[in-house]
């Protein structure tokens, strides 16, 4: 018997009505409530005086913005309750957590409406309830609605949940089949007996006499070649997005207290928490719901796994902080619950850099899973064709990955199609499914877990088995996972406005990252050679707090106001602590006497080559010389400030003194020349009215470099029709902007060391300020730049055309670079029009390149030989004031002649994003250690995390070449070990008499090297 439209009709009407129905109210629940002066625990606001409570009833708004409201009542099981499970249906207007005789409960949510206040309920037993509401950041405030106690209908509940799961399996199999003929039997006679709206005891014995009739169908099995889904509970929490940090300390305390309640009623549910940044949390704002939660590790129903801190992005971030995120998350799992992760989980971020996979296998993680590349809102043209495949990396680097869908249910015609949806059809025979609500927390409910009982193997539905992801990768590993291989990025082809949206975000990671490395690297060098205290629990809280605004909707910029203000502050203050530190480290390697510090300057170099830097003097010297007494080169800048240039060591310092008579060596000095015209003995720039290179003479070579105007800033309308903070649209290019207000051009400086043309120029309804800048002896043409913008919804880039043909571009990523199209040929060329890179991108052909480097920009495009950097977005939503206002930040445009491994590219990049430092008094000279090749960098230096007086050094090798090198050491060791990232020991390294120790990285290879003292 087919089901007949009307049939059908009534089963869907009453799996809408399902909650209303099965729950029965008995009783209103009225409520008091006060508003909380900041963050309040359940002991302080029980503390607080009664007389501050007033009367909240339905249709009164309460609250402040951003603030929080305490409510409270005391509520009696009824006699009806009596043996019922009683639940306590609560409506505040707005997500609360609600508090249960003194414990966390659970909460309310959008997808969790009731409280379960007793299983089995006594009458009379009463129940103090707290709840705590937060109040918003919209201009309207919440309204406070109807709230009640009353007792949930379990049979009717479980009537209808066995329905609906036969129901969606006929809706889901062949209609020809037996088992969809079966059903239809069966629903057809309930479709026609029962009616909802019976009174209570007729209802009920309809239900009592028809419910057993479906128990068969709910019995049958599958066969043998059944596909598996192996579920995972999960809620994914955004650390901030639409609200702040401050409202995530109570989101997380709300969904583990829902779930918690959930694996006491159903012990066969298993729920993965990612992100140690969360657990600790609730480890110091709710120690009793932790301790329960501790249990729940202990009984093996909460699985602590996903690798790092917190979900950081991985197009932005930097290679050492993406180790650090490894570091500190393995270790709180590590210490707090005795586990070792093996598994990255990281459902949401923008797409995967090329670099993850040696950075997951030197942090002991074996696994990847997520589900964002299969969610790109239409927005591709080349859909990505993999479930599971083993991902390969830049350095040849594997990890097994398994990309989900993003069902977030378990109904049965969502487990159907989670099978048949997926993209890789053959080769697999099981897949990975993440269930439970989430951006906002929340995770499963309890209709997930009914669903899921009666699915374990349920004929027409994929066998399904509650377990932890590390189980479904064992599985795959003992039976042979598909040989799918997948080389490079997994870039994602949407949310490229990523790149850069919110600048001042971005610029305070960047910084705040190479302050951290000039922190531990001084700072260790202070230890080894002066005995200094280093701080370490300061340097852990930094680094911690770094880590925290890489979270992926922080750093790319897709937060609410009040996220970004408050990480740009955060990011302020780690360059500033760390600057300090730093600085200590430094004058304690110096050790200034009042008689010295005025005539002697200490000059330091973190980076691990020696290097040639123009700094500022001291105020009051006219000149400087060398520890030899070589007077150096010396000018004025268009400040007054008098500059020199210091030949440095590598991560080493070297000492200058006072001259009275400054160099004025006048072959280094640029020729007399126009307004419009820099020049020296390399390079001839000209020009025109607004400020663009017409001309970039290389006299090296006798050839023009510029396929057309160079530093030309172009303007576009940028209206993505929907996630404005994220996207940028593919036909962006369509709806360029006119900047035609010529610039006002003036040169400040033209001396030994440099020459500097100031740019003035309105661009649109915005206003650019520039230094050009020349330095002698240098190839790199420096464009210090502020831009007060004033826009909305526009997006600016620089272009450099150029001369160079090259059918890739080269753009560096974390310990490398990434080769990308520089056409659009096909569907996936096509896709990448808006890539990420970090300190720099290049044009390269055999014998010559170019390269532009930035100190603080992520975005770029290249098209044929013309490079663009993406430098300011506008968009208004989530944030309406997103990057208006000023901005300061610096680019380069650098040619060379010669192969790209002997370019310098590398190390000019890392020179424009740290600058050499300088500090009063005399330090003598001193390099702490180098690399004897070009191609390694010496990235961090720092003292082992566990404390222990080890020193570590990190390298890697930037060219993508097979390199033997001599990492020299300048400080005596008893012993040096090569380790992992994580700082455990792999095996011995020899170590000569003379401090030397040989290395021979392969391509891309980050070797980490431990030594003892």
């Amino acid at each position: 018997m087919a089901l007949k439209r009307e049939w059908n009709l009534k089963v869907e009407n009453w799996m809408k009505a399902r909650d209303a129905v099965s729950y029965r109210q008995l009783g209103e629940v009225s409520f008091r409530g006060f508003p909380a002066k900041g963050c309040m625990t359940i002991d302080e606001a029980k503390a607080y005086p009664p007389d501050a409570y007033r009367d909240v009833v339905q249709g009164d708004s309460w609250g402040e913005k951003w603030g929080y409201y305490w409510f409270r009542t005391t509520v009696a099981a009824p006699q009806a309750a009596e043996g019922q499970r009683l639940m306590l249906n609560l409506n505040i207007g707005a997500e609360c957590t609600v508090y249960v005789n003194g414990v966390i409960a659970g909460s309310i949510d959008k997808r969790h409406f009731y409280i379960t206040l007793s299983r089995e309920a006594n009458e009379g037993e009463a129940y103090e309830i707290y709840v705590e509401g937060y109040a918003g950041h919209q201009e309207a405030r919440p309204v406070m609605g109807s709230s009640g106690i009353g007792i949930w209908r379990e049979d009717l509940y479980q009537f209808l949940i066995d329905v609906d799961t036969l129901y969606q399996i006929r809706c889901s199999v062949d209609e020809h089949s037996l088992r969809a003929a079966e059903i239809d039997r069966a629903l057809a006679r309930i479709a026609a007996v029962i009616d909802l709206d019976a009174d209570e005891a007729e209802l009920m014995a309809d239900i009592r006499r028809e419910h057993p009739a479906l128990k068969p169908l709910l019995a049958c099995t599958n066969g043998s070649t059944t596909p598996t889904l192996y579920m995972m509970g999960q809620s994914h929490l955004d650390v901030a997005w639409l609200w702040p940090i401050e409202e995530t300390k109570r989101k997380i305390a709300r969904t583990i207290s829902n779930q918690l309640a959930l694996m006491e009623e159903y012990p066969e549910y298993i729920y993965t928490q990612s992100q140690p940044y969360l657990y600790q949390i609730v480890q110091h704002l709710y120690p009793e719901l932790y301790e329960r939660l501790v249990q729940a590790v202990r009984r093996g129903q909460l699985i602590p796994e996903g690798g790092m801190w917190l979900e950081a992005d991985t197009n932005l971030t930097s290679g050492e902080s993406l180790i650090r995120q490894f570091i500190h998350g393995k270790r709180f799992f590590r210490e707090q619950f005795g586990v070792d992760n093996e598994m990255l989980w990281m459902p949401d971020v923008f797409g995967y850099s090329g670099s993850l996979p040696q950075i997951m296998k030197g942090c002991g993680i074996r696994y990847f899973a997520s589900v964002k590349m299969g969610q790109t809102y239409n927005n591709f043209a080349d859909p990505f064709p993999y479930n599971t495949f083993l991902w390969e990396g830049i350095d040849g680097s594997e990890v097994l990955v398994h990309f989900m869908d993003y069902h977030l249910e378990t109904k049965p015609s969502v487990l159907i199609d989670n099978w048949n949806q997926r993209v890789q059809k053959d080769g697999i025979n099981s897949r990975l499914a993440q269930f439970g609500y989430g951006d906002g927390g929340g995770g499963a409910t309890r209709d997930e877990l009914e669903y899921l009982r009666r699915c374990a193997d349920l004929e027409g539905v994929p066998k399904v088995k509650l377990t932890s992801p590390i189980e479904y990768f064992k599985d795959l590993e003992r039976q042979g996972f598909s040989s799918a291989r997948y080389v490079g990025e997994l870039y994602y082809p949407a949310h490229r406005g990523t790149y850069t949206t919110q600048a001042k975000t971005k610029q305070g990671n960047r910084r705040g990252e190479f302050a951290l490395r000039e922190a531990e690297l001084w700072g260790t060098a202070a230890v080894l050679l002066r005995q200094w205290r280093y701080p370490l629990e300061q340097m852990d809280a930094l680094w911690k707090t770094l880590l925290l605004n890489q979270f992926h909707d922080i750093l790319p910029g897709t937060s609410i106001a009040r996220v970004h203000a408050e990480a740009e502050q955060d990011f302020g203050r780690v360059i500033r602590t760390s600057g300090s530190i730093a600085a200590e480290a430094q004058d304690a390697l110096s050790v200034p006497q009042a008689a010295e510090s005025e005539s002697a300057l200490s000059v330091f170099n973190s980076l691990s080559w020696a290097r040639s830097a123009v700094i500022p003097l001291p105020q009051g010297w006219s000149g400087a010389a060398d520890a030899n007494g070589q007077t150096l080169a010396a000018q004025q800048d268009s400040n007054g400030h008098r500059l020199a240039r210091v030949e440095l060591p590598p991560c080493g310092w070297v000492t200058i003194t006072r001259a009275e008579k400054e160099d004025e060596t006048k072959d280094l000095a640029a020729p007399s020349t126009g307004e419009r015209i820099l020049e020296h003995d390399l390079l001839r720039i000209e020009l025109d009215e607004y400020g663009r290179m017409i001309s970039v003479w290389d006299k090296e070579r006798g050839m023009e470099l510029t396929a057309g105007p160079g530093n030309d800033f172009r303007m576009y309308k940028d209206t993505p029709p929907r996630f404005d903070a994220w996207e940028i649209d593919r036909t962006y290019e369509l709806g360029e902007i006119g900047l035609d207000d010529p610039a006002v051009i003036r040169k400040l400086a033209d001396g030994p060391l440099t020459t500097t043309v100031e740019i003035t120029r309105k661009l649109h309804r915005s206003t650019l300020r520039q230094h050009i800048v020349l330095t002698a002896g240098s190839r790199i043409i420096l464009f210090r730049t502020k831009i007060d913008w004033q826009e909305k919804h526009k997006l600016l880039k620089v272009d450099f055309p150029t001369t160079v043909h090259a059918g890739e571009a080269i753009f560096e990523t974390q310990f490398g670079y990434m080769k990308r199209p520089t056409h659009r040929s096909r569907p996936h060329d096509a896709d990448r029009f808006e890539v990420s890179h970090f300190k720099w991108a290049a044009l390269a052909e055999e014998a010559r390149g170019c390269a532009v480097m930035n100190d603080g920009k992520y975005g770029m495009s290249v098209l044929g030989g013309t490079m663009s950097l993406t430098l300011l977005r506008a968009s208004t939503a989530p944030d309406p004031q997103a990057d208006l206002g000023e901005h300061e930040f610096a680019y380069a445009f650098y040619p060379w002649n010669g192969s790209f491994l002997d370019s310098g590219v590398v190390r000019h990049a890392y020179e424009l994003n740290c600058p050499a430092t300088a500090r009063p008094g005399d330090a003598g000279s001193h390099s702490l250690c180098a690399a004897d090749r070009a191609n390694i960098v010496i990235d961090t230096v720092k003292p082992t995390e566990d404390g222990s007086g080890d020193v570590i050094i990190r390298m890697y090798e930037a060219y993508r070449t097979l390199t033997e090198c001599e990492l020299q050491l300048g400080f005596p060791v008893r012993s040096a070990r090569r380790t992992n990232m994580l700082e455990q020991p792999e095996r011995e390294l020899a170590v000569s008499d003379d401090g030397k120790v040989r290395l021979r990285f392969k391509p891309f290879e980050i070797i980490t090297v431990r030594l003892s003292l």
